[in-house]
């Protein structure tokens, strides 16, 4: 069982605000602090590559982190400097031709879809949406059916931007791997709120960042690549970390999932991402997911059924992303008033999820994100509270 007063205590911020913005960024735990701070302090005092080179132990040991988190092999990890590098070096290291199909949900991520429509502009290849089934949720049997020879992607958000839906990630794995279809997974916002193992889920390739979840710092992520597709990807940039520069008209690519990396990091954010992802593991994922979908429970029961505000999230077990609305309030002005009482929430755009929210005929919504160092006592009493008074003013 979590300990959260040992939690809280360990999270500074707690004591200033009311962190419901934990999928837009997390509150660092104090030993992620201290990791970035510590090595920081050792670059201005020896050096920065004299520092990197003291820290080689603990820097090679993030990937390991990374692996057990997922489940894999290190060398089928890649660092990079968040979630969109990483989901954009696995999808630009497909070489798509005229005739080629992509297939994708209808909660895909803004960033994702851009890319698939300048695909699509560049190299003919078609894009195409499986509807959602009555949950929500991805349609997996729609998606079996749309599987033929043309298709040499499947790309799926996990958890949108615009709510608590979970997409079944594992459903979708099994119809990509009878079909030996390599399986993107944008696990931005699932990746240190819900256990992931992508050999369960049989995704080939999947990007996460540090920063909202895994209460990492920010300017950090990862990429997975399966080893065995490894092969079949080479990167649309290099550098001299990423390839060897053998022979004057020849290079030779890193045999490991490195290969996307670039030569240069930011060693301190590095390190306190793999102290974050130790933070998580040694907590244990199955206590935190468990903890983080029965405060998302908690807050939507309180919104909607209690306070009758309408509430937006889809599918069959919602995880820690809350989306609603306060009639006759714009989500910015109720963001603002909340920020006010120290309550920090985000706004969720339609322009984020534009098929879903068009579909949908969505507005612009509050989204508040829970994490499991928050309390129903303090940090939703203290929300539920302040929309109360919003109402009434």
């Amino acid at each position: 069982m979590l300990d959260i007063a040992k939690l809280r205590a360990d999270t500074p911020g707690v004591a200033n605000v009311f962190h419901l913005n934990n999928a837009g960024a997390a509150l660092m735990p104090a030993p992620v602090l201290k990791t970035q701070i510590d090595h920081l302090e050792r670059e201005a005092a020896i050096g920065g590559y004299e520092a990197k080179d003291e820290a080689q132990e603990r820097f090679e040991k993030v990937y390991r982190s990374i692996a057990r988190l997922l489940n894999c092999a290190p060398d089928e990890i890649a660092l990079m400097e968040n979630a969109t590098v990483a989901w954009q070096a696995a999808f630009g290291a497909f070489a798509f031709q005229p005739g080629d199909r992509i297939l994708t949900g209808e909660n895909e991520y803004a960033s994702n879809y851009l890319n698939f429509l300048r695909a699509a502009k560049a190299s003919g290849v078609e894009v195409v949406t499986v509807p959602s089934d009555e949950s929500g949720q991805l349609d997996v049997k729609a998606l079996a059916n749309l599987v033929d020879k043309r298709v040499k992607l499947i790309a799926v958000t996990h958890v949108p931007t615009n709510g608590g839906l979970v997409n079944p990630a594992m459903e979708i794995g099994q119809v990509a791997r009878a079909a030996g279809i390599p399986y993107l997974l944008d696990a931005c916002q699932s990746a240190g709120q819900l256990e992931l193992d992508v050999e369960a889920i049989g995704c080939d390739l999947l990007s996460a960042t540090g920063r909202k979840y895994l209460r990492g710092p920010r300017g950090t992520g990862f990429l997975y690549v399966r080893r065995g597709l490894l092969e079949r990807l080479e990167p649309a940039a290099l550098d001299l970390h990423s390839a060897e520069w053998v022979a004057p008209e020849r290079y030779r690519l890193r045999s490991d999932a490195r290969r996307f990396e670039n030569w240069e990091f930011n060693y301190a954010a590095v390190l306190g991402l793999g102290r974050a992802v130790d933070y998580a593991l040694d907590l244990g994922m199955e206590m935190i997911e468990a903890r983080v979908r029965w405060l998302g429970r908690r807050l939507r029961y309180l919104l909607g059924e209690y306070s009758k505000l309408p509430t937006y999230d889809l599918g069959e077990d919602p995880c820690g992303i809350v989306t609603f609305t306060v009639p006759d309030r714009t989500a910015e002005e109720v963001k603002a008033d909340l920020a006010k009482h120290r309550i920090n929430v985000t706004t969720a755009s339609p322009v984020g999820a534009l098929l879903d929210a068009t579909r949908r005929k969505l507005p612009t919504m509050v989204r508040a994100s829970v994490h499991y160092y928050n309390t129903e006592e303090e940090d939703l009493a203290a929300l539920m509270k302040a929309l109360r008074d919003t109402r009434r003013t």
